[in-house]
């Protein structure tokens, strides 16, 4: 069940953003994409200082279009100076090479076909604490041993690293993880790296109470 609204491809090209910075500072810098698709570009190499929902504008050749910032990538991440906008004018020309039509895409595919673990739907509240001090709270939306789906409206870009706290009854939970894939508008998917065995115990055991006993044995993802 891939969440990408469409397909992307792959490919680096050149470009030029520009607007006002989150400081309402003017910018303008030549940057490159990492993949492009009918309604949005990833880029690389961003200096500005972005928001997401900012609106900025992008020429490509002698065509300009306005964008929405949909995510920004974290400092210290494998994303560090990639932004993710949005078309806010489909339908006006921009780019000049051929892009995959609208599609399902199978993005998100490849990464539950990796999941060892089955995952439970719920509805438990997770404190969640980024590397660069960032506290706040959400809902997991399902849950396995090896990882959860956060609901974010301003989800996390992947490779973030994050400490959680997940609510079992009155019980806090423990994990270290990281955010292995982002939907825009709706959530997170996080991988456990690291979890106590009291609280993989306890974990187990919710699991447990939501689909039957769950084998005990050695913490995979």
């Amino acid at each position: 069940m891939g969440r990408r609204r469409e397909p992307r491809k792959e490919i680096q090209v050149s470009v030029r953003i520009f607007g006002t910075d989150s400081s309402g500072q003017a910018f303008s810098e030549k940057v490159v994409t990492a993949s492009v698709s009918q309604q949005g570009v990833e880029l690389s190499g961003v200096q500005a200082n972005l928001k997401v929902e900012e609106i900025i504008g992008l020429a490509y050749g002698q065509n300009r279009v306005h964008f929405r910032v949909k995510w920004v990538g974290a400092p210290g991440t494998p994303k560090a100076g990639h932004v993710g906008l949005f078309n806010t004018s489909l339908g006006k020309p921009l780019w000049d090479f051929p892009l995959p039509p609208p599609a399902p895409d199978n993005h998100q595919l490849r990464f539950l076909e990796q999941r060892k673990h089955p995952r439970f739907k719920c509805h438990n509240s997770v404190q969640l604490h980024t590397q660069e001090g960032a506290s706040f709270w959400a809902t997991i939306a399902d849950l396995s041993l090896g990882g959860c789906y956060v609901e974010m409206s301003l989800p996390l870009p992947p490779g973030t690293k994050l400490t959680m706290y997940i609510w079992v009854g009155d019980t806090k939970c423990f994990a270290d993880c990281e955010v292995a894939y982002s939907t825009a508008g709706m959530g997170t998917g996080v991988i456990f790296n690291r979890v106590s065995e009291p609280d993989l115990e306890r974990i187990r055991q919710y699991l447990g109470t939501l689909a039957g006993p769950l084998k005990k044995g050695s913490f995979e993802r």
